[in-house]
């Protein structure tokens, strides 16, 4: 058996760095404040924006703020050549997000359990589709995804 190789914590820390600075400068040249927070959970790298009045670098579903962190992990490739799979959050969206989808996942399988029939959701992006198929998942039930991006989706299935 392979063993997994641990997170590279020094590393991570790094892309963390580099992400902070990208995104001080993109807040300086947009004049918004806010206060930058890094952590490493798991394999990635997290940055977090706090502060008020950061709406717009969410936007509407998280549009913008999904486009922020392309355009960051792309700004910390270009400087490591290495792929990231560093997390972007503002004003603590994703956090909000993650107890909502969960809590829908919850809601789902319940139905799902009850009814015995295959239940689709609204389209979603990977992130939130993934914390859906966690949920899905704890629930005891079996999920998958379909469609095309950016209109893909889950479906909860009974088993």
């Amino acid at each position: 058996m392979a063993e997994t190789a641990a997170p590279d914590i020094e590393a991570l820390e790094q892309e963390g760095d580099i992400a902070a600075d990208y995104i001080e400068g993109l807040l300086d040249i947009a004049d918004y404040d806010g206060d930058i927070d890094l952590d490493v959970e798991g394999e990635r790298a997290l940055v977090s924006v706090v502060g008020n009045g950061l709406e717009e670098l969410v936007g509407q579903r998280g549009e913008v703020l999904e486009a922020l962190q392309e355009l960051t992990r792309l700004a910390v490739h270009r400087q490591t050549g290495n792929r990231t799979r560093l997390m972007l959050d503002v004003g603590g969206y994703r956090e909000r997000r993650r107890a909502e989808l969960t809590k829908l996942g919850q809601e789902v399988s319940e139905e799902v359990k009850r009814t015995g029939k295959p239940k689709p959701l609204a389209p979603m992006t990977p992130f939130e589709r993934k914390i859906v198929h966690d949920a899905i998942a704890a629930a005891g039930l079996r999920s998958e995804s379909e469609g095309e991006e950016p209109e893909r989706y889950v479906v909860a299935y009974a088993s």
